[in-house]
């Protein structure tokens, strides 16, 4: 990430939590001025230029639908420098998941509902195809989303995978799930903590091992647990790109490999 996106992704976070109203439609709305952004080349021509004049009012007078929130905030980002387009595009993604997560209060709902969804799919290969394939129609995905889970998630988590669906730009499925997590962990100060195990943890470990990672991270963690018996015992900690493998599997490996050498 450059140095004028990351100053002007501060501002824009800023700029959020100074909003005197954040509805989850806000959030949708800045989603959706996002995905039509993405898809005219004209217009992310214009908006990533950074000598471009008038862009704000350029974003007032197309997105004019926008609640005053969300067009407040999207003129903000456009009248902003960009290290990139996608950069742009991926802050105000950002800047529209932060804001569902916030309007909805979230206490951990959201991430443990995305955590499902996305074992679901990736454990369904069928399911999995129908959600990501680029050549499929955006709207049976959402379609198919709403039908999977009216009624059974909340509304905030709904209108996120709507989105996930219907946008993926070039990112596999999981992955964008994974982001959107993490963006909603991270607005309420809290971490994506992937956590594998070869038996489901006991409430004691989970909150032994909530108290270490605060300790050691300073964000309260919010677990994605699987299990899987191969690793025999133990457990696998993953926290972004740092891994922590205390599994037995593991250990056995390294007795393997210093028996071998």
């Amino acid at each position: 990430m450059g140095s004028a996106t990351r100053e002007s992704l501060a501002a824009a976070e800023a700029a959020l939590s100074a909003a005197p109203t954040v509805t989850i439609q806000t959030g949708e709305q800045l989603l959706s001025a996002g995905r039509i952004i993405d898809g005219s080349a004209q217009l992310r021509s214009v908006l990533s230029d950074p000598d471009s004049a008038n862009k704000g009012q350029l974003v007032r007078t197309i997105f004019r639908s926008l609640d005053e929130t969300a067009s407040s905030l999207l003129v903000g980002m456009a009248d902003s420098r960009w290290s990139s387009t996608d950069q742009f595009l991926d802050a105000v993604e950002e800047i529209g998941i932060r804001a569902i997560a916030r309007a909805s209060g979230d206490d951990g709902t959201i991430e443990s509902e995305l955590f499902s969804f996305a074992k679901a799919v990736e454990s369904d290969a069928e399911l999995e195809l129908a959600l990501g394939s680029k050549l499929g129609d955006p709207e049976r995905r959402v379609a198919l989303v709403d039908a999977l889970l009216t009624g059974r998630a909340s509304e905030a988590t709904i209108v996120l995978l709507r989105y996930v669906v219907q946008n993926q730009r070039g990112r596999r499925i999981g992955e964008l799930i994974s982001r959107v997590a993490d963006i909603v962990a991270h607005d309420a100060d809290a971490i994506v903590v992937t956590l594998t195990a070869a038996t489901a943890p006991t409430t004691e470990q989970l909150d032994r091992l909530r108290t270490a990672l605060t300790a050691r991270y300073g964000r309260t963690p919010r677990f994605d647990v699987t299990v899987d018996p191969e690793l025999v015992g133990g457990l696998r900690v993953q926290v972004g790109d740092e891994v922590i493998d205390g599994s037995i599997a593991n250990r056995l490996a390294d007795l393997r490999l210093r028996l071998a050498g």
